[in-house]
């Protein structure tokens, strides 16, 4: 159900209703386990992927790097197929979007990722074993720090920082999974596992 609280956006997803009609073209839900310990937050859907499958990452790109990482390192299960129908599942994990909407040309507006807050904080409360976000990308990881109401200059964005929240929970950054950070090999595969090396000592209780 859309909100209201975007007119562009919501414009958008009309406009979409019309050119894609088999399309989700809707806020995309959740993925995953409210009861995990992971939480990964992206930007927002991809209007040929999530916005099309109406699941978080799954039909672009990015979806092929994320989803095959987390199968990896044991964050999933099952086969992931580009379509919300196959039998990936999370294990102790869950996937958001800053902004729950798909904006034009990928880039929400700073109005857009302010309003969609009040949406990430409710996800990140409903957590209630939360110990370690993903941020991909500097506009998730502002999201994040705006929704626990901390100072964006006291916890730096920068590739493989760690930043512990609260008592209990732990913002690790990335650069975003996107096509063209793979590209350009701003992200590569390995510096990806890193990061998924690093949360899984958080996880286990040996970062500090």
């Amino acid at each position: 159900m859309i909100c209201n609280k975007c007119p562009r956006l919501c414009q958008f997803i009309q406009k979409n209703k019309e050119l894609y009609p088999d399309f989700f073209n809707a806020p995309v839900p959740n993925f995953g386990d409210t009861n995990g310990r992971l939480l990964v937050v992206g930007l927002a859907p991809g209007l040929k992927g999530a916005n099309r499958t109406g699941r978080p990452f799954t039909g672009d790109y990015a979806g092929i790097i994320l989803y095959e990482t987390l199968l990896k390192f044991g964050w999933a299960s099952g086969v992931y197929q580009q379509r919300k129908d196959d039998s990936l599942q999370l294990k102790n994990a869950l996937i958001t979007n800053a902004v729950g909407c798909v904006p034009p040309e990928n880039k929400p507006t700073p109005d857009e990722i302010n309003n969609c807050n009040e949406r990430l904080k409710a996800t990140i409360q409903s957590m209630k074993n939360l110990h370690i976000i993903l941020c991909l990308g500097r506009i998730s990881h502002q999201s994040v720090l705006k929704a626990f109401g901390l100072k964006q200059s006291a916890f730096p964005f920068a590739h493989g920082n760690v930043h512990r929240l609260t008592d209990d929970v732990y913002l690790v950054d990335s650069y975003h999974c996107s096509r063209y950070n793979i590209n350009t090999r701003q992200l590569t595969q390995e510096m990806f596992d890193a990061i998924f090396e690093k949360i899984g000592s958080i996880n286990k209780g040996f970062f500090s």
